[in-house]
């Protein structure tokens, strides 16, 4: 069975950090591209981040200069740091992991909710 289980989301002040993490099962880690979504409040779901397992990483401009993506493939995980956070940054963050040659092995996370409030 596939589990992509987010952790580290909560309530964090305006300029503050918050490192998401993602803990993966079920699937040969290193066949997958892995990424994080976001969606925020009315919106559509949207690619922050995507990292190979060869480490090539895919960057939404819009968050590139405050977020960055990485993964352990020793121990079958990806990460989010994130800075400078704003209240614009509030959405609900989704791991996902994506097979690299059968795309359509592709596998989401239930999300992790990040606030930004003071």
């Amino acid at each position: 069975q596939v589990q992509l289980v987010e952790s580290g989301g909560g309530l964090v002040q305006p300029e503050g950090s918050l490192r998401l993490s993602c803990a993966t099962s079920g699937i040969d880690f290193d066949d997958y591209t892995m990424a994080w979504y976001r969606r925020a409040p009315g919106e559509q779901r949207e690619l922050v981040a995507s990292i190979t397992t060869g480490g090539i990483v895919t960057e939404n401009d819009s968050w590139k200069d405050r977020f960055a993506i990485s993964r352990d493939n020793a121990k079958n995980a990806v990460y989010l740091q994130m800075t400078s956070l704003n209240s614009e940054d509030t959405a609900v963050y989704y791991c996902n992991a994506r097979h690299m040659i059968f795309p359509n092995y592709n596998y989401w996370g239930q999300g992790t909710q990040v606030t930004v409030s003071s």
